[in-house]
């Protein structure tokens, strides 16, 4: 009997958890953070748009958010089908990389292949990130033109947020 209560004794203890100030865990700070809202998201998408119309060029837009999940797509008229997949990707690199594919592209360029080896990224130009002060909330990716006309038109999205703030 006397094994049972030790026993008992010690996987209650284990389970119950306990901080190491004993402070309750309720008492502690939650973060907080900025995050993209489907009405700036399609302004920042009309701001890219514009910029590529402006120009004559027809792209593919995706944004997606600081997790890289899609919040918004467009595919204009007479773009390559291809296009969607790859602004969806430039898109997610921006944002799960926290740096712009510009920035891997140039590695590449300079002959650092081990970029070749980051899984799920596009190094090509034409995905930027969309910051609210100095944090990455998402991120733009564009495909259908070349790619630096890409970043041009993905630029012009992020300088709308850029702007706001």
């Amino acid at each position: 009997m006397n094994k049972l209560k030790i026993v008992t004794a010690f996987l209650i203890g284990t389970l119950i958890p306990m901080t190491s100030t004993g402070q309750d865990l309720t008492d502690t700070k939650l973060s907080t953070k900025t995050v993209l809202n489907i009405a700036v998201v399609k302004n920042i998408a009309t701001a890219a748009e514009a910029e590529a119309i402006k120009n004559g060029w027809n792209v593919s837009i995706a944004i997606v958010d600081d997790a890289g999940q899609l919040l918004y797509f467009q595919r204009m008229d007479d773009v390559a089908n291809s296009s969607a997949d790859i602004a969806i990707a430039k898109a997610k690199h921006a944002a799960n990389y926290r740096r712009d594919t510009k920035f891997h592209q140039t590695l590449l360029e300079n002959g650092n292949n081990v970029v070749l080896a980051l899984p799920d990224s596009m190094p090509i130009e034409g995905g930027v990130r969309l910051m609210a002060g100095n944090k990455v909330i998402g991120g733009i990716g564009v495909s259908g033109a070349q790619s630096p006309e890409d970043g041009q038109i993905a630029q012009a999205g992020a300088d709308l947020l850029k702007n706001k703030q």
